[in-house]
């Protein structure tokens, strides 16, 4: 996808990973990676590219409206298609900065390997006498029928 791209959260996960993106994406390649660092570099790599995205309609924007450009050349129509462009590619970002950030988050650190948890099982020892719990008068009773 987008490994040589760089992304406004490559320092958070270098941060959470420590490593740099292009080692966190060899090491995501491993039959042992940990699912979590592969969908965060999936995240990372669609952040990138809207990223990319954003800038293109940003450097397209500011090209047609330079000073130096003809006033003839200048589209509303186009320069509303861009904005919307724009917009789509901006809620885009804004969604995988989200759900990278959320997943940065919520992981345990990488030096904190997940353990499996041992419980103690506990046994009930007790027995209740056979009065401490009455049936139900009518517990298993036919119904009876009625005139």
């Amino acid at each position: 996808m987008s490994r040589d791209k760089a992304s406004t959260m490559d320092t958070d996960l270098q941060k959470v990973f420590g490593n740099p993106v292009p080692e966190l994406y060899e090491a995501a390649s491993g039959h042992d990676a940990p699912p979590a660092l592969a969908r965060a570099l999936e995240l990372r790599s669609f952040l990138a590219l809207t990223e990319e995205q954003v800038a293109r309609v940003r450097d397209r924007v500011h090209a047609d409206m330079d000073p130096a450009r003809d006033m003839g050349e200048l589209s509303a129509d186009t320069l509303r298609f861009d904005a919307q462009w724009l917009e789509a590619a901006l809620e885009a970002r804004d969604g995988y900065r989200a759900a990278l950030g959320e997943l940065l988050r919520t992981m345990s650190p990488p030096d904190r390997q997940a353990r499996p948890v041992r419980t103690a099982q506990l046994r009930a020892t007790a027995t209740l006498p056979p009065s401490a719990a009455p049936a139900p008068q009518r517990a298993g009773a036919a119904r009876s029928r009625r005139p």
